[in-house]
């Protein structure tokens, strides 16, 4: 996770220069280094070491500001991706909120007195007391307010550039929200869900989800390998649920079966592992099919019309003997599924015929 976002930075940074992209990666990487050493140093010389540290509260109070950072980085993100401009002038306002806000907030953290909002147990080493230190706490709570609501702009801003977006920049986005939507799916099911291994799995998933969005960020913007993301949001949408349905059939078959035959046998056995994994074996296949009409009917209409336009097309060529009725027909077939601006169909003229006919 450490190494993620700068390596990608330095690549993008490298070969696109004029976009700041690159370098809010590095900057974030930065201070994600910086946070986590600080903070773990802290950490062992609270709970660890058995002698004091030098400069432990500093090492707490720098870690603190990891923060304000962070959400700053995220709404430059979301209000830059993915040339590097803002989706208009009037944006300009929310970049200065963030800035504000993220400036405000690093100040309340700075100054405030009383424990670390990172390490309760440490004290501000520079904290101000008195007047002047209540007027810094407020200043740190209204440019927290004021950071939230740049980075919510923030986020609206790439929606709204997601829906106006065509071509080349449309995939760009979608390697974007692909990763956004993965890490903040698996955050928020992590919140939901209170089993453990629920639990874990989701967290996983957020965890993999935010070291993906670097990357998925700098294949777009270098635009490698960029509309592969249909086929990568294509077979997520059809094998997350085909997994999580065989899944549940899975251990519903294992937990029944066992109550059922230890209530006949009185004994465990492994008859309803085997029952269990015959059954997800021979519901794949079907599964799968029906999960991937499904997708495809709702996610990628088109593409479900074209497949169904070519099978009804081959449906009528077993049975046409007329050869114009055929033409016409490929003709509207490529038009209604390729969709070109000009259809038309040559017929290479039956030269051994007409020798014939002449001899």
């Amino acid at each position: 996770l450490l190494l993620t976002f700068p390596t990608v930075g330095a690549l993008v940074a490298s070969r696109r220069p004029e976009n700041p992209i690159g370098w809010i990666f590095c900057v974030t990487g930065l201070v994600f280094g910086v946070g986590f050493l600080t903070e773990s140093y802290a950490q062992y010389a609270l709970h660890a070491s058995s002698a004091p540290l030098f400069g432990v509260q500093y090492a707490a109070w720098l870690s603190s500001w990891t923060g304000p950072v962070l959400l700053l980085a995220a709404a430059f993100l979301f209000l830059l991706f993915p040339d590097g401009q803002l989706p208009s002038r009037r944006w300009r306002l929310v970049a200065w909120m963030a800035a504000i806000g993220s400036s405000l907030t690093a100040l309340g953290v700075a100054f405030e007195p009383g424990p670390l909002e990172a390490n309760r147990s440490i004290a501000n080493p520079i904290g101000i007391g008195g007047t002047l230190g209540g007027v810094v706490e407020v200043l740190g709570v209204v440019g927290a307010v004021v950071l939230n609501v740049g980075v919510l702009l923030s986020g609206i801003s790439l929606i709204l550039r997601l829906r106006r977006a065509r071509g080349v920049e449309r995939q760009q986005l979608k390697w974007f929200v692909y990763s956004a939507a993965m890490m903040g799916g698996g955050f928020a099911a992590s919140i939901l869900f209170s089993s453990s291994l629920v639990n874990s799995i989701a967290w996983t998933l957020g965890i993999l989800g935010f070291m993906v969005l670097p990357v998925a960020t700098g294949i777009a913007i270098l635009r490698y390998r960029l509309y592969d993301i249909d086929r990568i949001i294509n077979r997520t949408l059809v094998y997350g649920p085909l997994t999580a349905m065989l899944a549940l059939v899975y251990f519903g078959g294992v937990v029944g079966l066992q109550a059922v035959l230890h209530g006949l046998t009185g004994q465990e056995s492994t008859l309803a592992v085997v029952a269990s994994t015959l059954a997800i074996a021979a519901l794949f296949s079907p599964l799968r099919r029906r999960v991937q009409g499904f997708v495809d009917r709702r996610f990628y209409r088109r593409k479900y019309d074209a497949a169904k336009t070519l099978e009804a097309f081959n449906a009528r060529l077993r049975e046409e003997t007329d050869l114009q009725a055929l033409s016409d027909d490929l003709v509207r077939v490529a038009r209604s599924t390729v969709q070109p601006e000009h259809a038309s169909l040559w017929l290479r003229p039956d030269t051994a015929s007409k020798a014939e006919q002449a001899d």
